[in-house]
């Protein structure tokens, strides 16, 4: 998919958050969410500062860099002081308001993508990506937090075939949620063979892939961003990928854990 596409596509998903937390009201806006110590506006809060981050790495690599070996320097002290730093400051904003940083930060994000050269590389908070899987991130981000917001607020929100991006993304990340965790990444390689929303299989992986995935695109996704545990999900995986589901972590930062599961 070229990156004029994942543009598009990221764009789209964010407007589709936006129409969630357009309506809420102020008591949702407080509510909590899976993620520990956030509350609905925390997490727009979260893709609000990290969307700025975007802009600043497409735009000042050297800006960025600075930025982020700052935020960085930090993280020895918790997650509490992450926190702090990443959203205090948009903690104490009107929620209206609030809303009104987070769509300009994406238009502006919108217009620093455009024309973006597929080849060229940008500086994140893990390892540098190439221009697509940097805007697949944020799509990814945008959807997981939404999962969250969802969560919490208790609705359905309808899936749809943008998960390819996350689904992809997800696969590429297998060697990075080992070696982000000091583990060897098994020798066997994976293929996945999804269900999309609309009814199409997705297929990563060569055909001999001693190891497997299959079952539902939605429950993958929801796996390697961590905000379900697979034996809560549909899927279906032999043993050293399931391995590598129970610690899958498709987004950048320190290792961290999904939830427990909640099925047997």
């Amino acid at each position: 998919m070229d990156i004029a596409s994942i543009r598009r596509d990221l764009i789209a998903e964010q407007d589709a958050l936006d129409a969630i937390v357009a309506s809420l009201t102020p008591e949702q806006w407080l509510l909590p969410t899976p993620s520990v110590r956030w509350s609905v506006a925390d997490q727009i809060a979260h893709l609000t500062y990290f969307d700025d981050a975007a802009v600043v790495a497409i735009a000042d690599t050297d800006v960025f860099v600075t930025k982020m070996g700052e935020l960085l320097a930090i993280a020895p002290d918790g997650d509490v002081a992450m926190d702090e730093r990443t959203l205090g400051s948009l903690r104490s904003v009107p929620t209206e308001d609030l809303l009104g940083t987070w769509r300009t930060n994406r238009r502006r994000l919108a217009e620093a993508s455009l024309g973006l050269d597929e080849s060229r590389r940008l500086p994140w908070y893990g390892p540098p990506m190439g221009a697509k899987s940097f805007l697949t991130a944020r799509l990814m981000e945008t959807w997981a937090h939404g999962q969250d917001i969802v969560d919490a607020i208790a609705v359905d929100r309808p899936a749809s075939d943008r998960l390819a991006h996350i689904a992809r993304l997800g696969f590429l990340t297998r060697g990075w949620s080992y070696t982000n965790r000091g583990l060897q990444q098994p020798a066997e390689s994976v293929r996945l063979e999804l269900t999309s929303p609309s009814g199409a299989i997705w297929v990563f992986g060569p055909d001999d892939a001693t190891e497997f995935v299959s079952g539902p695109a939605l429950d993958f996704c929801l796996v390697v961003t961590q905000r379900r545990h697979v034996n809560d999900t549909s899927l279906v995986a032999t043993p050293f990928a399931v391995e590598w589901l129970e610690i899958a972590q498709a987004f950048a930062g320190p290792p961290t854990s999904g939830p427990t599961a909640r099925i047997d």
